[in-house]
């Protein structure tokens, strides 16, 4: 399916957002708010692509597959990985009022994190061994956090971008927590988007569930979603949270979040029913399959 009008809501199943060579294709006029963006490249063996960068920062970012990237004059090799589930991976930067060209010669599936911004930045290269591996919460609310593109963590303008994943029949991005406030030093006001991968087991496809409920600002967003691997999730507003993991399945999902503060920061709020949550964790262990892999020790560039 090829189309470049609105989406219908806030929950976009697998192929809705297709256009042209894009799997996903989400941008600030489609999603209706200002700066986040996605976009999710299929390339067959031998493949290419050519990106405009236009007014927004990209991170380059391998799901499947590697590829090189050449951009600024410089190329960049990115090695890769085998799926989502299999390990962190390397990743290229792209400044705004740019070119790119991506080529594959195993074939591969790339997300394009993106996010309208003001300061052009140079391009770089992030190797996956600088990826700091988190583990959040403990329990079955045990969760493991890719911070490729945390703030703090990878110099962007506006962009944030991270991987989370939930084993088979855990809860995440829980307790439920909302960022769309600009209060200083509390809360950051940040549009986000959730892509979904889900683990097949004995040859079935997973699913995984996603909660989105209204805060009382912005759009009143109100998302009660059964996900499937390629589905996203937009979230102008909103508690989100959780998100489930079906037992048997391990739940990915990628997180690209950007918004028109100065400060790039994710600043979040908890949802006061739900916050207390957090203060029984020390009492339980981490989930003891986690971490599913650690960023590799030191990789060539």
């Amino acid at each position: 399916m090829t189309t470049t009008d609105p989406f219908p809501g806030f929950h976009v199943q697998a192929g809705k957002a297709a256009d042209g060579p894009y799997a996903v294709d989400i941008d600030p006029e489609r999603a209706g708010w200002g700066y986040s963006s996605l976009r999710i490249l299929d390339l067959p063996p031998g493949g290419s692509h050519s990106l405009a960068t236009g007014d927004s920062e990209w991170i380059v970012l391998p799901l499947s597959g590697g590829c090189t990237v050449i951009a600024e004059g410089e190329t960049f090799e990115l090695h890769g990985r085998e799926s989502v589930f299999s390990g962190v991976s390397d990743f290229v930067y792209l400044p705004r009022d740019s070119h790119a060209q991506i080529a594959s010669g195993a074939g591969g599936r790339f997300a394009l994190t993106g996010a309208r911004c003001e300061r052009r930045l140079p391009a770089r290269y992030g190797p996956a061994s600088a990826v700091p591996v988190e583990l959040r919460g403990s329990g079955n609310c045990s969760r493991q956090v890719n911070n490729f593109g945390a703030a703090g963590v990878f110099a962007c303008d506006k962009l944030i971008a991270v991987e989370v994943l939930t084993p088979g029949g855990n809860w995440s991005s829980y307790p439920p927590h909302k960022h769309d406030q600009c209060r200083p030093g509390e809360e950051s006001e940040l549009e986000e988007i959730y892509y979904f991968e889900i683990a097949e087991a004995h040859g079935n496809e997973g699913i995984g569930y996603q909660r989105v409920s209204p805060s009382g600002h912005g759009r009143g967003t109100d998302v009660l979603a059964e996900v499937r691997s390629g589905d996203t999730v937009l979230i102008p507003d909103g508690w989100h949270g959780p998100s489930i993991a079906a037992p048997g399945h391990d739940m990915y999902y990628l997180n690209v979040m950007a918004g028109p503060e100065a400060e790039r920061a994710w600043l979040i709020c908890d949802h006061p029913d739900h916050a207390w949550i957090r203060s029984t964790w020390p009492d339980q262990p981490v989930d003891p399959r986690l971490p599913l892999y650690q960023a590799p020790a030191g990789e060539p560039r």
